[in-house]
């Protein structure tokens, strides 16, 4: 056989095969090599502008000393100081190389052919590829009425609840979720927990949570529902809030039983030994995170403020981000965007093919976007 006719992908597992990968935010790099633009602000990928704690970069470049060795594969030092912050034993937390990694590691383990996984139409574009990779079926909890005035484009319990069947074993909830930014209350996330069999996993993603808890009256306290809930995972992430994003950090806490069923699909050896030591730094500069949420909320209002005087639909968000109804294709006015050095996100990948999702950045950030989606819309 030449290199001419091998097709690789036709030996690929069906789920692979029909797979469309992920599109991430597009890289200041890369913008820089199309278009020769230097001066450039990247709001596409909801990334920490302050970023990371001194504390952590100063762990780093102490660890950098010993990169020559494999990390800790325990991540003993890590998982130690999750266990105090969470006040949990050490052998309720999973870690790993993101919370994406995670979402990896319980689709390896609980999903397959004959399978099935839930999440909601305009949830993170990971769970249906991890579910899709196994081979298991998609079920797309989609309401045909949501309601809009009070949550628009968010989860929807009943249709969640309504797309479980014998086959589901995972219910993938993002709480705040990416990309529209809205959230579940306490009560709802209880309600879900208990409406699905004791077979279902729910995944409650809360990549989000340290900008949302702070400022959301009733936003759910999941380590606590943990206790009745066996079947519960939640996970959480270095790379937002914490401004780890490029070392990619993530956890999940479980019940104990849930995280031996993780670590038995978890390969060796992450994360990084970097990002382990960078982790456990910043997890105990908590002003940093403080500055971080506080410096987000004031700006996500001004933002918002902003996007409705230009006359756009925006939905209330309550992450470092907001998604906006833009009134025309928003593929067409993230390329305009770029030609005027700001990089944001369409969602047309989403099937929302009018927005826009807009990371919160630095104040000179966020009027530098104003000013050009005034130039791109003609206003």
């Amino acid at each position: 056989m030449t290199n001419d006719t091998f097709d690789p992908t036709q030996w690929c597992v069906p789920g692979v095969r029909q797979l469309k990968p992920y599109e991430p935010g597009k890289p200041i790099s890369e913008l820089q090599r199309e278009l020769g633009i230097d001066d450039i602000v990247k709001l596409a990928s909801n990334e920490n502008p302050l970023g990371p704690s001194p504390r952590a970069v100063a762990a780093m470049r102490e660890a950098l000393d010993e990169v020559a060795l494999y990390p800790d594969g325990g991540a003993f030092a890590l998982k130690q100081a999750l266990a105090d912050y969470h006040g949990l034993g050490m052998e309720r937390l999973t870690v790993g190389t993101g919370s994406d990694h995670i979402l990896e590691l319980i689709a390896r383990a609980f999903l397959g052919p004959d399978r099935s996984a839930v999440f909601a139409r305009h949830a993170f574009a990971i769970y249906a590829i991890v579910s899709q990779a196994a081979g298991a079926e998609l079920r797309v909890a989609d309401p045909h009425a949501p309601d809009h005035a009070r949550q628009p484009y968010g989860h929807d319990v009943d249709t969640l609840l309504a797309a479980v069947n014998d086959s589901t074993r995972v219910v993938f909830v993002a709480n705040p979720n990416n990309p529209t930014g809205t959230y579940l209350a306490q009560g709802e996330i209880e309600r879900l927990i208990a409406g699905v069999p004791s077979h279902v996993v729910v995944v409650i993603d809360e990549a989000y949570y340290d900008y949302a808890a702070p400022y959301v009256e009733d936003y759910p306290d999941t380590r606590a529902l943990l206790e009745r809930h066996p079947n519960l995972v939640v996970l959480r992430t270095f790379s937002k809030a914490y401004g780890l994003a490029g070392v990619r950090v993530g956890y999940a806490l479980a019940s104990a039983a849930m995280t031996d069923c993780l670590n038995r699909v978890r390969l060796s050896f992450n994360p990084s030994s970097l990002g382990q030591a960078a982790a456990v730094a910043a997890l105990a500069d908590r002003d940093h995170v403080r500055r971080t949420v506080e410096l987000n909320h004031a700006e996500l209002q001004k933002l918002d403020a902003a996007l409705r005087d230009m006359g756009l639909a925006v939905i209330p968000s309550v992450c470092n981000f907001v998604t906006a109804d833009m009134g025309r294709p928003g593929r067409e006015l993230f390329e305009l965007l770029l030609r005027e050095g700001v990089i944001v996100r369409p969602l047309d990948g989403y099937g929302m093919v009018q927005h826009l999702r807009i990371s919160v950045g630095l104040p000179e950030h966020n009027q530098r976007l104003v000013r050009a989606l005034h130039s791109v819309l003609g206003q």
